[in-house]
């Protein structure tokens, strides 16, 4: 069977999975990025996960999730996880929009979309799931970044990308990180880095609103306010900060932080993704396990790449065209799932990985 994935790993991680291999129970905590439709590869190889793998624990299961990431995982804990994706995969896949739409269109969809695989009873689902414990991070926005306005947005934003360039520490002008948590497990993060605010407990009032906050991308969807049991404010899309999660896990080598990821390389923030020098802490690394696909099997896929929102503009005017290769995007990650089982069960795990460059 040609290989399909690519096995990354931090320094701890490395030797572990050497010496011991991997098990459900090896792992404490799975992260998932911030990144819209890229995640759609990824589909098949949750439904494997938290449909199969994950079955049957009863050791609490850490899941941390930005923007899409904490989508997926609140999806995954539901008391049917294929079938909650399944719900979520097809209202994603099928969203559409006027030409021009407004944050507050953009925002009604994704209200749409998330009740499609919540329901009424998605968040007590999720709060009561035996294991899983979802927690999700969003941004406090501040000062001209607090309003929906265009250009209070847009000057906010270019102030935001000029203070990045010289250190990621300066976004605390312009964010705070919210971690919004079941605190059910205490979270194992040492910190949730600069500028954090306290962490938030989640309940059935305030779960679909922070859920929408996380995925709230700024300039694209309006901020999220008045969210119950947290700081005043205007909460936005986690990955403006954490879009891939360089946080200290905090597991100091007791146990893996599995990470599915769209891509081989893990990049701080989301104003970040041009800045090719802009790499993630080792030691905030030193217990992750990365799988991601493989750049040839990448290339193979239609349009030689993963869904991502450009496809709005490539089908523009062709909705029709954008469901069909979003859906074979998300047939392909099936691939994704068969490899994952195929090295887990013959042992070549430890052959395949390699350490973080």
């Amino acid at each position: 069977m040609k290989e399909k994935l690519v096995f990354l790993a931090g320094e701890r991680a490395l030797q572990k999975i050497k010496d011991g291999g991997l098990e459900p129970g090896d792992v404490k905590v799975v992260a998932g990025a911030a990144g819209g439709p890229k995640w759609l590869i990824l589909g098949q190889l949750d439904r494997l996960l938290f449909g199969q793998w994950f079955q049957g624990r009863k050791e609490p299961l850490v899941l941390i999730g930005s923007s899409i990431g904490s989508w997926r995982f609140a999806a995954a804990s539901r008391r049917d996880p294929v079938a909650a994706l399944d719900h979520f995969e097809s209202a994603y896949i099928h969203q559409a929009y006027t030409t021009r739409p407004s944050p507050a269109e953009v925002s009604r969809k994704s209200q749409d979309i998330m009740d499609a695989f919540l329901g009424d009873t998605g968040p007590s689902e999720v709060l009561s799931h035996p294991c899983q414990r979802l927690n999700l991070f969003t941004v406090r926005s501040r000062h001209l970044l607090s309003f929906d306005g265009s250009l209070p947005l847009a000057l906010g934003l270019i102030g935001a990308i000029g203070s990045n360039l010289i250190s990621r520490k300066l976004l605390r002008l312009f964010f705070s990180q919210a971690l919004f948590t079941d605190r059910r497990t205490p979270v194992p993060f040492k910190s949730i880095g600069a500028g954090s605010v306290s962490p938030v407990g989640l309940s059935r009032e305030n779960f679909k609103a922070a859920l929408l906050a996380s995925g709230s991308i700024p300039y694209v969807m309006a901020g999220v306010r008045s969210i119950p049991g947290a700081p005043p404010g205007t909460y936005r899309d986690g990955g403006a900060v954490d879009y891939h999660l360089d946080i200290p896990f905090g597991l100091d080598g007791n146990g893996i932080v599995l990470y599915p990821h769209y891509t081989n390389r893990i990049i701080p923030g989301w104003l970040d993704k041009k800045l090719s020098w802009r790499k993630p802490s080792p030691g905030n690394m030193a217990d992750v396990l990365l799988v991601a696909p493989k750049p040839e099997f990448v290339a193979d896929l239609p349009l030689g790449k993963i869904s991502d929102r450009t496809d709005f503009y490539h089908f523009a005017g062709d909705d029709q065209g954008r469901f069909e290769y979003w859906k074979k995007v998300s047939a392909a990650g099936k691939e994704l799932a068969e490899d994952f089982s195929e090295a887990l069960a013959s042992g070549n795990l430890r052959s395949r990985l390699r350490p973080f460059e």
